[in-house]
């Protein structure tokens, strides 16, 4: 019995321990990671001056519209490449699965900046581009920096994101889609209204880390002369040769926008998490009227 006790003494004894350790171990990060920041702080060659002279310079905001710009158009139009994909590779037809695969396949397989370089010196391989029953037109004319970032970063996106919705719609509970095939629903109205809701509890985490991921991949861009947020950084210290300062306001102003882009991510998981019994009510629902009507 006195065993007994000692042993629960001393369990007790480490359980105080333990949050105590824990304190001394944040204590100590604190005043180190406080210690780097005041160093940053001090040292002259970060010339903070210059970073707080820049920091809203008009040039810098064009480029973070820009960057911007290219991050709502570019996973737009990713996004809806990436659904037409998924629902191909999960289609029942041999052709449709095959373009899918090859589609990803590429676009998964060659970096980034290679696909908005060739994007970029397309008229080096086809000077005129024809439309029929619209005649020609000059390829430079059409593939500009702008139409090249655009193509490039969403033809990339959308094979991730086919990938990602492809997920999404297979973690949904396949007897979802038999019972509503034996209600008569057809597959458009399966997709769109039985599976799709479902699976954006699944699609939404990754999706928003792909949005953060566009924001810093727009980077890229800078190599096509896309006066984009970095492009304008590089710009204007091409010119005044503060490089260090420069670089330092391109990176608060990527840590503000991812930033805030987290905190929307989580706000829509959130929304979606709590919505994922009334999403299975409107499934019971949308099934039910189905049947009526059948």
């Amino acid at each position: 019995m006195t065993d007994n006790k000692n042993q629960q003494a001393d369990v007790s004894r480490a359980r105080r321990r333990v949050p105590l350790v824990r304190w001394i171990i944040y204590a100590i990060l604190t005043v180190v990671i406080g210690y780097f920041l005041w160093i940053c702080s001090q040292n002259p060659n970060f010339e903070w001056d210059v970073v707080a002279k820049y920091f809203t310079d008009e040039s810098i905001l064009h480029g973070i519209k820009m960057t911007l710009g290219l991050t709502v158009i570019s996973m737009t139009l990713g996004i809806l490449i990436g659904l037409v994909c998924a629902i191909g590779k999960l289609s029942n037809s041999p052709y449709y699965n095959a373009l899918a695969n090859v589609y990803l396949w590429f676009f998964r397989s060659t970096p980034l900046l290679v696909q908005l370089l060739f994007w970029y010196n397309l008229a080096a391989l086809f000077p005129t581009l024809s439309f029929p029953g619209l005649g020609s037109v000059n390829t430079n004319e059409v593939i500009t920096p702008l139409t090249a970032a655009i193509v490039g970063l969403s033809l990339n996106e959308g094979a991730f994101m086919g990938e990602i919705i492809r997920a999404g719609l297979l973690s949904v509970d396949p007897n979802q889609k038999e019972t509503a095939q034996a209600f008569g629903m057809s597959r458009v109205q399966i997709m769109f209204r039985i599976l799709i809701p479902q699976a954006m509890t699944a699609i939404i985490p990754p999706t928003g880390n792909q949005v953060i991921s566009m924001v810093k991949a727009t980077a890229m861009v800078s190599i096509i002369a896309m006066d984009d947020l970095l492009y304008s950084v590089q710009t204007i210290y091409n010119v005044t040769f503060q490089i260090i300062p420069l670089l330092i306001v391109a990176v608060i102003w990527y840590l503000i926008i991812t930033s805030v882009l987290s905190v929307f991510q989580w706000l829509i998981e959130r929304h979606f998490s709590k919505g994922r019994s009334r999403q299975a009510d409107i499934v019971e629902e949308t099934l039910a009227e189905q049947g009526v009507q059948s």
